[in-house]
């Protein structure tokens, strides 16, 4: 199985970016994204698993260039050989305020395979595991659907992590802190190991 990681947003994007905390920290999506992905793609590489980052890249890199980059792997190895993870945080605002909602998420797109599903719910179950608050968008679906590029137009299972909210502060103090970077990691780590085991 070859895991193929998004880092999401590039440094060129505007906002996405925590508020200014008290204690002068600040989490810039695009840094933490890739900080995370690499993390994430040595972990994986050192159990044996076949993973890549499509975007090395510090800079935006279009939705269009990044679907593009994840199909052509699915063409060379086969779709159902593929899963995909976007890595996001999530934000209630844009304007930089800090916010009151919480918590950890999956997503997957509207024309979602059952397997995206699978995989998805996998994700959840594996957020709980580390002491996650865990978004949901119904007791019987532990994910939430929407149209999105990154899930929609790739070939392969995929999923987009929306990790905490960065405008909120303690979601953010714990995303920015060694725990919360190593929750995040494992939550990513053992939902992709059981999504191999199963299929």
């Amino acid at each position: 199985m070859k895991v193929i990681i998004d880092n999401g947003h590039g440094k060129d994007t505007l906002g996405k970016r925590s508020p200014v905390w008290a204690d002068g920290s600040q989490l810039f999506e695009w840094r933490y994204a890739r900080e995370i992905a690499v993390i994430l793609e040595q972990e994986l590489v050192r159990r044996g698993i076949d993973a890549v980052r499509i975007v090395p890249e510090d800079t935006d890199i279009s939705l269009r260039e990044r679907c593009n980059r994840v199909n052509k792997l699915c063409a060379k190895v086969g779709a159902k050989n593929c899963l995909l993870v976007s890595i996001h945080c999530n934000a209630a605002g844009n304007a930089g305020k800090p916010m009151q909602a919480r918590g950890w998420s999956v997503f997957v797109g509207l024309n979602a395979s059952q397997n995206s599903k699978s995989l998805a719910t996998l994700f959840s179950t594996s957020a709980e595991a580390q002491g996650l608050k865990v978004r949901v968008s119904s007791p019987n679906q532990r994910y939430w659907a929407q149209n999105l590029a990154m899930c929609r137009d790739t070939k392969c299972p995929a999923v987009l992590t929306e990790n905490l909210f960065m405008d909120n502060e303690q979601d953010c103090k714990l995303l920015l802190s060694n725990e919360g970077k190593q929750k995040i990691v494992k939550t990513h780590v053992q939902a992709i190991l059981d999504y191999i085991s199963m299929v």
